[in-house]
């Protein structure tokens, strides 16, 4: 447990429904009570673990050119060099040189590359969790084809071992290895709050069915904030005429324990949706509007599950897309301009850049691109747990600003995402900044606009 206590009633506050943990009394969180030369050599270890053949070629690649500052968020509202992408990763670096590299030896015997200290994993733990979204538009721009974002998801590891995590991830990440999910969904919240939408929505839900075609899944933000999603979902579904299926012995999306650094956790909450999956007979997973739920599973989740899934994994815009495309559902043109928000995960790292732009020209609104947009979209600065991390509040909402004048000069009169964490993370830029413009859903506006003999 963090040192700062963190009870689990304070994780998620119905009424403001965003995460709300106190505020951490020091700068640096850790867990449990390692002496610190203990955490360091738990961090090196773990460090060096994860040095592999790709992340060596990637560490001994870099040239430090400095391109990829300009491609950080952070970096370009504060002109920071420590925000530079590569230098968060000069603690995973410096393990490296000193320890696993061919040149190893000499560092070491030279004096070179110095051991780690403690007070240097703790003022990385800023670079690494509270600046960071891996959001992997530094990969996208970096001359030599360096994936800084995958190298700090490595680096993670090290210190979620060292116990040097924001104790709010941490908190949100252990409560969903214990309890199945980050903001206590269990499975009897989540059949109740599926019934809940049945009959508000007057749609029919399929819960626990022991043989589906297609299983669904939603992550936790979607449940406890935006519950009308599910209900979307399903009126989707049922207009597709797919034999599909929740399941509440495997629905939670989100994946903690990948942004957390946590390997043996992001694989015990990837493992009980494949488990639900091939428990009953699915041909078909749908992710939900969930960025980094699809680089959990779609990306990353034959690699937890040890082999091929079993199964076609796919986001919800993949599928909107899909149906609409090949005439199994059809919409209603709406006469609306449209700004669209690229989620990171499901764009830019994830290759479903084109999926929503699809969607929306099924719906006939006038698309207007933001200036970057597709695969080269700023981040909303939301991603890659940062979100949760109260003391990153500030920054993020100088991050936040890209994106407000990125819309604003779109002049659309909607915005819209496929990512419910990003939504989120506008909700609150909206709240704190008093912003004209509210975050709207790709699958909700879908939903909403169905033919009606299609129903």
């Amino acid at each position: 447990m963090s040192t700062s206590k963190v009870g689990y009633d304070d994780v998620y506050d119905l009424q403001s429904k965003r995460l709300s943990v106190k505020k951490p009394e020091v700068r640096y969180d850790k867990q449990g009570d390692m002496a610190d030369d203990e955490r360091v050599e738990k961090a090196m270890l773990h460090f060096v673990k994860d040095f592999g053949s790709m992340a060596a070629t990637y560490l001994d690649t870099c040239v430090h050119c400095g391109i990829c500052a300009e491609a950080c968020h952070y970096y370009k509202v504060t002109g920071d060099p420590k925000y530079t992408p590569i230098w968060k990763l000069e603690p995973f670096k410096q393990a490296y040189k000193r320890e696993a590299s061919p040149f190893a030896f000499f560092y070491r015997l030279l004096g070179l590359k110095k051991k780690l200290t403690v007070e240097e994993l703790e003022e990385w733990q800023h670079l690494l969790y509270d600046s960071c979204t891996v959001c992997g538009r530094c990969s996208l721009i970096c001359p030599m084809g360096i994936d800084i974002a995958s190298m700090i998801s490595l680096a993670r590891h090290g210190m979620f071992k060292a116990g040097l995590v924001p104790h709010e991830l941490h908190a949100v990440a252990e409560r969903a290895e214990v309890d199945g999910s980050p903001l206590g969904v269990t499975p009897t919240v989540f059949a109740d709050r599926l019934e809940w939408m049945e009959d508000e929505h007057e749609v029919d839900i399929n819960v626990d069915q022991e043989q589906a075609d297609v299983l669904v899944v939603m992550s936790s933000i979607e449940i406890q904030k935006y519950p009308q999603s599910m209900a979307a979902t399903a009126k989707i579904l049922n207009a597709a005429g797919e034999n599909w299926t929740f399941r509440t012995d495997g629905f939670e999306a989100t994946n903690f324990g990948m942004l957390s650094g946590n390997a043996e956790w992001q694989r015990d909450m990837s493992m009980r949706v494949i488990d639900a999956a091939v428990k009953i007979g699915a041909k078909k997973l749908i992710l939900p509007e969930c960025g980094h739920a699809y680089m959990a599973l779609r990306w990353m989740g034959a690699n937890m599950y040890g082999k091929p899934l079993p199964f076609e994994v796919v986001h919800i815009s993949e599928y909107l897309a899909e149906t609409l495309n090949s005439g199994k559902i059809k919409v209603n043109k709406v006469d609306t301009s449209v700004a669209y928000h690229d989620p990171c995960q499901v764009s830019r790292r994830g290759g479903a850049t084109q999926a929503a732009r699809d969607v929306l020209g099924h719906l006939g609104v006038e698309q207007r691109e933001m200036k970057p947009s597709g695969d080269y979209n700023w981040c909303c600065g939301g991603g890659g747990g940062v979100v949760t991390i109260h003391r990153a509040d500030d920054l993020r909402y100088k991050v936040f600003k890209i994106k407000m004048d990125q819309v604003e000069e779109t002049e659309a009169d909607e915005l819209i995402t496929s990512c419910a964490n990003c939504r989120q993370t506008f909700d609150d830029g909206q709240e704190h900044f008093h912003w004209k413009y509210t975050m709207g859903s790709l699958l909700e506006l879908v939903a909403e606009n169905l033919e009606e003999d299609k129903q």
